[in-house]
């Protein structure tokens, strides 16, 4: 495992390469769809954005309510396509990295490659898990989404996986490349 801490380094976004298996910690926020489609509505207004974009990483979530005492609810990844239309937008004012799971349109991998980003994995399912790696949180804006309002997460060795690099490499092609490869060599 590859301990990172954030903001991240250009050298440690150009030297992560698909497959990687990281811990991060330090400030992520939490954005799905509703507020990805609020943030490109107050580009499209002139409106500043919540947060500086700029070397940050959006988690695709939206966290179940948290219990008395608890400062995050269950919060897996959601499934990143969702998030096609607006990521490469983002990408290009500065965003640094998402998580979540799934496939990328080639139009986010290209984003991604151009802009030197990446693309974390998330563990489906685990939500219960990734809350015990939460140490704050504090919604900072769109709270009438409820679960997808923006929130500003503290992470302590979050475990992530480097899905897209930023170089293109996508393991979900490679992974896929391999096993063809290994089903006509056997």
């Amino acid at each position: 495992m590859i301990k990172l801490t954030l903001p991240l380094s250009h050298d440690a976004i150009v030297n992560l390469e698909a497959g990687d298996q990281v811990l991060l910690s330090g400030t992520i926020y939490t954005a799905r769809d509703a507020a990805h489609k609020r943030l490109i509505g107050l580009l499209n207004e002139g409106k500043e954005l919540p947060f500086d974009l700029v070397d940050q990483i959006i988690y695709y979530v939206g966290p179940t309510p948290n219990k008395p005492g608890e400062i995050f609810g269950s919060g897996g990844p959601t499934t990143s396509g969702r998030m096609d239309a607006y990521a490469p937008t983002l990408l290009d004012l500065g965003l640094k990295g998402m998580i979540g799971k799934g496939l990328r349109q080639q139009s986010v991998i290209d984003s991604i490659q151009k802009n030197e980003a990446l693309y974390f994995g998330a563990i489906g399912g685990a939500g219960a898990y990734i809350k015990s790696c939460i140490t704050s949180c504090e919604i900072i804006a769109f709270e009438d989404l409820g679960p997808e309002a923006i929130r500003k997460l503290e992470v302590k060795d979050f475990p992530l996986t480097v899905v897209i690099d930023s170089k293109g490499n996508d393991l979900y092609k490679l992974g896929k490349e391999k096993y063809l490869r290994g089903r006509t060599n056997g």
